[in-house]
């Protein structure tokens, strides 16, 4: 089932095509399988949550340049570190801003795809 439903989020991705990505942003096709995965764990392994997610992606790129969501996703990671460079991720004012872009982001993409 869930390979089933994986499969299809690949292929629904695939179709998207490169026009329907530049009209979106410029998210690879992996970056946006990846987080399609990611949300389906979070949001249950069924047709409808892929439906869900993919939106939830699709908005997110509308929304946020790819370059910045890499590096929102790269503090993110880092701040779940320990030691002298995790605290330097989460003491710097421009990394919180980079951070709070991408959470207005996934607030915009929750509120049009799963309410």
């Amino acid at each position: 089932m869930i390979r089933k439903v994986l499969e299809g989020a690949v292929l629904a991705l695939a179709l998207a095509g490169p026009a329907h990505a530049a009209e979106v942003n410029d998210y690879p096709t992996d970056a946006r399988v990846d987080y399609v995965i990611g949300c389906m764990g979070a949001n249950g392994e069924t047709r409808e949550a892929m439906t869900r997610c993919s939106c939830s992606v699709d908005t997110l790129a509308s929304i946020l340049p790819y370059d910045r969501y890499v590096e929102a996703e790269t503090i993110l990671s880092m701040r779940q570190g320990v030691g002298r460079a995790a605290t330097v991720f989460r003491n710097v004012k421009m990394y919180d801003d980079i951070v709070a872009d991408l959470r207005r982001a996934q607030a915009e993409a929750e509120v049009r795809c799963f309410k």
